[in-house]
């Protein structure tokens, strides 16, 4: 069965594209099929993350719409051969919750295990269309205080307006030596007061910002750091009960 998982944040910055195309590339390691939405109308940049910046055309607007089915819009990945990427319309067209139905019921179809929505930051009027057709949500924030009511804030919304249960949290770009000297909020503050259960820890990474500059995916570049909390992420979404990382 198709699990739909649409990937948010309360605040802009929180790396919320580059968890989605880390966990999305450490799915099809495991052997799952994985289709990947662009979901932030206008600042779309997942394609840039995946290193495919030259190979999407088609949106998922095309596919909801009707214009094009999504057998011929999808994109696939040029190293993971079960991973493909639908972008994100540069303007916000006349969506339907009918059409994104649709889209889903295409993705089932099609055999995908995994439908992954890099969804907007914030409380956009777009998430509605696309939190419609999700079956679990994964908010990621930081563990600035800031971030971490965003992160509570879009939980709500997610869960009374858009009655979406399973609702997790991933703390990005944790920073251990801010945590040790009492600068920033440590692990068990930080789900006390987003009050949301912990899906994973990634740790800050200069390499995500170097991969995804040229073009690569962290998962095929190194083991450690990012991309094994993205590899445990993988496995906890998956049903596996994986330890924390000791950071």
């Amino acid at each position: 069965m198709l699990k739909v998982i649409l990937v948010v944040s309360g605040k802009g910055g929180t790396g919320k594209t580059s968890l989605t195309a880390g966990v999305g590339a450490a799915l099809c390691q495991r052997d799952r099929r994985v289709l990947l939405i662009d979901g932030d109308c206008g600042l779309r940049n997942l394609d840039i993350a995946l290193g495919m910046s030259d190979r999407v055309v088609y949106s998922f607007a095309d596919v909801a719409g009707g214009a094009v089915p999504l057998a011929d819009a999808m994109a696939r990945h040029p190293e993971y051969q079960t991973l493909y990427l639908l972008t994100a319309p540069v303007a916000l067209p006349a969506l339907s919750e009918r059409g994104m139905e649709q889209l889903a019921v295409q993705a089932e179809e099609a055999g995908f295990d995994y439908l992954l929505i890099d969804g907007p930051a914030g409380l956009p009027a777009e998430l509605s269309f696309l939190a419609h057709i999700a079956t679990q949500a994964v908010i990621v924030t930081s563990t600035d205080l800031a971030c971490i009511r965003g992160a509570e804030r879009c939980a709500r919304k997610l869960e009374e307006e858009y009655c979406i249960q399973r609702i997790r949290m991933v703390l990005n770009h944790v920073r251990p030596r801010m945590i040790l000297h009492g600068r920033s909020s440590n692990i068990d503050d930080a789900m006390d007061e987003a009050g949301l259960p912990l899906l994973g820890i990634v740790p800050e990474d200069e390499d995500i910002i170097a991969c995804g500059n040229s073009g690569k995916c962290i998962l095929s570049v190194k083991k450690d750091g990012a991309a094994r909390a993205f590899r445990n992420i993988a496995q906890r979404i998956d049903g596996e009960r994986v330890a924390l990382m000791k950071l």
